[in-house]
C-alpha cells in the first residue's frame, strides 16, 4: 500500500519477501526471517519453475510492472529478484548476472587450497562476493584454540574474507577490459578497521561478503564482513590485495609459402606481467 502510495523503492524488499514467503512451504519460511540475500530460489527455497511463475505473476499484479520471461533466467536468489525488481521500477540496466561457484571449481582456480581453504560455496556478482563457509570442528588449528574449548580464529575468519576477495578478483571482471590477472600474483597486503563481534565455535556456518572499493593496478581493497545468521560476527573496513596480471602471448607471425600461411618458428611475444614484492 505504501510502495502504490508513493513509488518508493525502499519498500520493495519487504514486498518481494512478502510475496515470495506465500510460496514457500511452511517449514521453509524460517529461512526468509535472517532476510538471507544469498539464499537460493531452487536448492534453499524449494522454488521450481512454475512457482517462480506465479511469483511473477503477483509481483506484476502488486507493483504494477510487467517483467519480460527471458529477463527471470537469471535469477538464482532472494537477492538476485529484489535487485532486479528494484531495477525494473527504477529504469536502471539491469546487472550482470550473479556467478555461482560451487566447492570443486573454487578449489581448481584459488591458489590457496585444503586444508587452508575456508570457502565452501560462494557467488560473485558486478557488485561484490557472498561465500558461506561451515566450522565443522574438524580444523587443525582448532586442536589448540583453545584446549577443550574450540574457537575459530579471527584471525581465520579474517583469511576467509581475504580468500574471498582473491576469488572476486579470479571471477570478477578484471580491472582493465582484455586482462587476466593471474592467480599466482595476488597477496595479501593490509587491513583496516578489524572488529570481532562474536565468537564462533564448530557447527556456525559463516556467510562472508566483500565490496570492492578501489580497484587500480596493483592494488584491489574491499570492504568484509562476515555473520552467523543475523548476528554480525567480524567487519573489516579495509582489505588490501596486490595482484598482477597474467602474461598475454601474441599470435605468432605468419609467412607464405607456396601459397600457404605457415606460423614462424620461436616467433611468439609475450608481455611480462608486473610483479608485485
Amino acid at each position: 500500500m505504501q510502495f502504490r502510495k508513493t513509488g518508493n523503492p525502499e519498500h520493495v524488499p519487504a514486498v518481494v519477501i512478502g510475496i515470495v514467503e506465500r510460496f514457500v512451504e511452511p517449514d521453509l519460511r524460517i529461512k526468509l526471517k535472517d532476510a538471507d540475500d544469498d539464499l537460493r530460489l531452487i536448492e534453499d527455497l524449494g522454488i521450481d519453475s512454475l512457482t517462480m511463475m506465479e511469483i511473477v505473476i503477483l509481483v506484476e499484479d502488486v507493483l504494477q510492472l510487467s517483467i519480460n520471461n527471458d529477463e527471470l533466467r537469471n535469477l538464482r536468489t532472494v537477492g538476485d529478484v529484489k535487485t532486479f525488481i528494484d531495477c525494473k521500477i527504477r529504469g536502471l540496466a539491469l546487472p550482470k548476472p550473479t556467478k555461482f561457484i560451487p566447492i570443486e571449481q573454487i578449489a581448481a582456480v584459488m591458489p590457496i587450497q585444503p586444508p587452508f581453504l575456508f570457502l565452501n560455496e560462494a557467488s560473485v556478482s558486478s557488485s561484490g562476493a557472498n561465500g558461506k563457509y561451515k566450522i565443522t570442528g574438524q580444523e587443525f588449528f582448532l586442536q589448540g584454540h583453545f584446549k577443550n574449548n574450540p574457537v575459530m580464529p579471527a584471525s581465520i575468519m579474517l583469511e576467509a574474507l581475504g580468500q574471498l576477495a582473491v576469488l572476486y578478483l579470479l571471477e570478477g571482471a578484471a580491472p582493465e577490459p582484455g586482462k587476466v590477472i593471474s592467480s599466482s600474483l595476488i597477496y595479501f597486503t593490509g587491513c583496516e578497521g578489524v572488529r570481532a563481534h562474536r565468537v564462533c565455535r564448530p557447527g556456525d556456518i559463516l556467510t562472508l561478503s566483500i565490496k570492492p572499493k578501489r580497484m587500480k593496478m596493483p592494488l584491489a581493497t574491499f570492504e568484509g564482513a562476515i555473520r552467523v545468521g543475523q548476528e554480525k560476527a567480524a567487519i573489516a573496513e579495509e582489505i588490501t590485495l596486490t595482484f598482477g596480471y597474467a602474461e598475454a602471448v601474441m599470435p605468432p607471425p605468419v609467412t607464405e609459402i607456396n601459397g600457404h600461411t605457415t606460423p614462424k618458428p620461436d616467433a611468439v611475444v609475450a608481455t611480462s606481467p608486473m610483479r608485485v614484492a
